[in-house]
């Protein structure tokens, strides 16, 4: 075994939470040291952005069955005005929160904490309104930061650009310690699904290209250390084509010749996001194991049909609206067989490494107790001899997937327990853990994989948001869970699969206290 995977495995396990003792952190929120949660250039040219609220959308269900039906496609012509939606509707700024004297702002993408550890980088050529070359997305006052211009070299298929992902992992070490790399690669994760369905409400395509991590710190800019606080440490997550031509291919793009038509030096100093740090040394040796210099084996998941969508809102009210319940109201919890289905159905997949534990306390006619919906159907096999010897494997009568009953029984008490004793888990109508394929995805991948799999799990956890607000329910990504609990629970005795991220669904509680307001209201 390499030292770079060796490192994954002491991480995950050093960073697990148990009854007896959580991974380490602080223990204490010290204030002096909060980042700012937004990154941006001293500097450099800004590009305003206008504010898309009024433009019109597909209704939700609608952006999805056009990618199967190229005749309802409605396609948004590659422009200013339609980049600026596609910022907006996937990592701008949905709401305000206010409460006395205190605001704080809810983005689009969904984040652990609400800390936003996530930047995002465009690449433009022939754009009306925006220069050649490479920009900063900046949420906070929607604008792009033009980092460096690009030769007449610059090479991108005819309307198509490129958005580069990256995470500050120190955003989220500050109140996590420890475990916060798992929240900062989930929350890319978020950010991935956010992007496509931003794009999907265009009528765009995005896909992942396959890239070297160490090609992508030259790309965009990380290795010019002069410009960045070294404690701050940004590294580049995911490079994303996103075109209005079906026939593009992320194999056209090629990286090193993309960082040859930019500047040898970028514009723009990064601010400083905090005053002074905490230093967590572990946090700076997975972050070294896991940048690669092999392409990514990540891909973006596959839309399966889902026969259980009816007519909501529009798409980018969805998106808008979708929020973290704090509270799940345990008196008005029962959700419709329908409702249920139609959640399980928007993460439907038949490859994807990941399955979907869930104890389900109250579905309409639905029996209480613990399934598991696979979603690979050649892990099955696999998944029954690792699991309980006990459990039923009842193939449940759904169109939503793979999904089978393997215990009857009041689960609420340990989907609490295993939720580090949080009601949410239980006063929903149900909770669910995303079990990964573990060992053999690294072994074959490489440490990288690692990452990889939060942030496929991460975009399972967007999904389930939107999709819930679609229904008018509510939802909350749990990151605070007991790893090895939920293993015993189903009888997993070794390092095959683990459980890498937990989602709790039901009707959440409306805090009256606060006040919501709209974004952008200065612009």
């Amino acid at each position: 075994m390499d030292k770079n995977t060796q490192m994954v495995y002491t991480y995950h396990n050093e960073t697990k939470h148990s009854q007896l003792q959580y991974a380490k952190s602080l223990g204490y929120m010290d204030w002096a040291t909060q980042p700012d949660p937004y990154r941006s250039y001293a500097d450099t040219t800004k590009t305003t952005l206008a504010l898309s609220f009024e433009n019109k959308s597909l209704e939700y269900s609608q952006i999805f069955t056009q990618l199967k039906d190229e005749k309802e496609k409605v396609v948004a012509p590659l422009c200013l005005e339609s980049v600026s939606q596609f910022f907006q509707f996937s990592l701008g700024l949905a709401a305000i929160k206010e409460f006395g004297d205190q605001s704080w702002a809810l983005r689009c993408n969904a984040s652990s904490g609400n800390l936003q550890p996530s930047e995002a980088y465009i690449i433009a050529k022939d754009i009306e309104g925006i220069e050649d070359g490479l920009h900063h997305y900046a949420p906070l006052e929607h604008q792009l930061e033009l980092l460096s211009s690009a030769t007449s070299e610059l090479a991108l298929p005819n309307n198509s650009f490129l958005v580069s992902l990256s995470s500050i992992v120190w955003r989220e070490a500050w109140k996590y310690g420890e475990r916060s790399w798992r929240y900062t690669q989930l929350d890319c994760g978020h950010a991935l699904k956010a992007l496509e369905v931003s794009a999907f409400i265009l009528g765009w395509k995005i896909d992942v290209i396959r890239t070297k991590d160490t090609e992508l710190q030259s790309l965009i800019g990380f290795d010019q250390a002069h410009r960045y606080v070294p404690e701050e440490r940004e590294l580049p997550d995911m490079l994303l084509l996103v075109t209005l031509d079906d026939t593009v291919l992320t194999s056209d793009i090629n990286v090193n010749a993309l960082g040859n038509a930019l500047a040898d030096t970028y514009e723009g100093k990064a601010n400083q996001l905090s005053l002074n740090w905490h230093k967590w040394d572990i946090l700076e040796k997975i972050e070294d194991a896991t940048l690669s210099d092999e392409l990514k084996h990540f891909k973006n998941d596959t839309y399966e049909e889902n026969p259980y969508r009816k007519i909501s809102g529009l798409a980018k009210d969805i998106v808008l609206n979708r929020r973290s319940a704090q509270v799940m109201n345990k008196d008005d919890c029962t959700i419709t067989k329908n409702e249920f289905e139609t959640i399980l159905a928007s993460v439907k997949s038949d490859n994807s490494p990941i399955h979907l534990v869930v104890f389900v306390h109250s579905v309409e006619e639905m029996d209480q107790g613990l399934y598991i919906l696979i979603r690979n159907d050649a892990q099955l096999e696999a998944l029954k001899s690792l699991l309980k010897e006990t459990f039923l494997w009842e193939r449940v009568d759904t169109d939503a997937g793979a999904l089978y009953k393997l215990q009857n029984g009041d689960m609420k008490t340990i989907s609490q327990s295993i939720s580090c004793s949080q009601e949410i888990a239980s006063h929903g109508a149900f909770t669910l853990g995303m079990l990964a394929q573990f060992t053999e995805q690294i072994q074959e991948f490489g440490a990288s994989r690692y990452k990889e799999l939060y942030w496929e799990c991460g975009a399972i956890g967007q999904q389930l948001y939107l999709e819930t607000t679609s229904l008018n329910l509510s939802a909350t990504g749990i990151g605070c869970f007991l790893d090895d609990m939920l293993h015993e629970v189903i009888g997993l005795q070794a390092n095959e699969y683990q459980t890498l991220y937990h989602f709790t669904v039901g009707r959440g509680l409306v805090d009256e206290r606060l006040s919501t307001i709209k974004p952008y209201a200065n612009k």
